[in-house]
């Protein structure tokens, strides 16, 4: 689950790390009334969406003024703020955040996040702050510097003061660099994120550190034991039909493709939608409907693809395990019927009870086009779509 800016901030103030004032504004005469209250000589105006490169998209302006603050705020709010993150669609900004400024001497880069190499949580850090750190990899990876947490242990200080030396941080802030970062790591590990990146973490010229800007994700597996961050979700932010999906305990993200998937288990998922790829076209999704589907959740389950108008068909692929082949061809066929399916279907069905979930499929009536194998069913659905 994802957080805005002004959120992730409020949660690491929690542990100590160093944030700037702000305070939200949905309206012009509100972002008017914060830089008011807070004083000050120069404000920063953002965008708060789920994504990144707000500045780029003209999403984060600097005011001189309070007239000026309300003045940007107008131009900001409602806009549709077209990110590398957002896709062309865009995104529609809904509120801002109003930040004083500060005495900017240096630029950095720090995040903790999972390394999926080493199965364990790692700090990384850069002195290029301020940029994508896709960017700095791409052109200057010497200049990301990592550490590797013991979970027994935790953040050593010895590994927080390595990387602050590392990255270029003046000897008088050390020890404040030592605070902030762990902070930052008692707030990922506290609250179950999955990534917490600060970007820029700035240098001021008073020698502090502070956390110029703020992400944060958070596993959603582990929200139950924090329902203080479930507050935090802003559904106007996340898709329709994501939404739809998580009511009814199926694992569903919406993509750009033409092609709707729905499968059993993570794994099948993603090479369904490789070999699709392969095939050469694109899938409109991915949908683990998971090991135990019901009638009841396959219906629900197309019902969510076909609300995607840019599908012009789907490929149903089973590996009946738990699952019982003939319990998902029964659902595919009442499914059909229940949305008046138009597009082409293709199945692809193996594991148990299988012969029998093809009869049914074949004794429907339905146009239902059989696949014999993962690969096949790719080439009959792509024909599908490709005419």
């Amino acid at each position: 689950m994802n957080i805005h800016e002004y959120q992730a901030k409020e949660v690491l103030r929690q542990f100590g790390v160093v944030t700037l004032k702000g305070q939200t504004a949905r309206t012009p005469e509100e972002a008017e009334k914060a830089a008011q209250s807070m004083g000050g000589k120069i404000w920063v105006v953002k965008a708060q969406i789920h994504a990144g490169g707000r500045g780029k998209g003209g999403g984060v302006k600097l005011a001189k003024s309070v007239s000026e603050v309300k003045q940007i705020a107008s131009q900001i709010i409602n806009m549709n703020l077209v990110t590398h993150q957002t896709g062309p669609q865009g995104k529609l900004v809904q509120k801002v955040y109003i930040e004083e400024g500060c005495n900017i001497a240096k630029e950095f880069y720090v995040a903790v996040l999972v390394d999926r190499t080493f199965q364990r949580v790692t700090m990384i850090a850069s002195n290029e702050g301020g940029v994508e750190i896709e960017e700095v990899a791409a052109h200057r990876p010497e200049a990301i510097k990592k550490v590797v947490i013991d979970p027994a242990v935790g953040l050593a200080a010895f590994q927080a003061r390595y990387l602050a030396y590392e990255i270029g941080i003046p000897q008088e802030s050390i020890s404040k660099a030592v605070k902030f970062f762990t902070g930052l790591y008692n707030a990922f590990i506290s609250k179950d994120a999955s990534m917490a990146e600060i970007n820029p973490l700035v240098l001021t010229q008073e020698g502090d550190m502070i956390a110029l800007d703020a992400k944060m994700n958070f596993d959603s597996n582990a929200l139950f034991r924090h329902p203080e961050i479930l507050e935090y979700r802003d559904l106007s932010e996340e898709e329709p039909t994501e939404i739809e999906a998580s009511k009814h305990d199926l694992a569903f993200i919406k993509l750009d493709g033409n092609i709707g998937c729905l499968v059993n288990g993570a794994g099948l998922a993603m090479s369904t939608l490789d070999i699709i790829k392969l095939r050469g076209a694109m899938p409109a999704n991915f949908l683990d409907v998971g090991g135990g589907a019901s009638r009841e959740k396959v219906t629900e389950a197309f019902k969510i693809i076909l609300q995607d108008k840019n599908v012009k068909a789907i490929l149903v692929n089973i590996f009946g395990g738990i699952m019982k082949c003939d319990v998902i061809a029964e659902g595919v066929i009442a499914a059909s019927k229940e949305v008046g399916l138009k597009v082409p279907l293709v199945v692809r069905l193996e594991g148990t009870n299988v012969e029998l979930g093809k009869q049914i499929l074949n004794q429907s009536g339905l146009n239902i086009i059989s696949a014999s194998d993962l690969d096949d069913a790719a080439q009959k659905v792509v024909a599908c779509v490709k005419g």
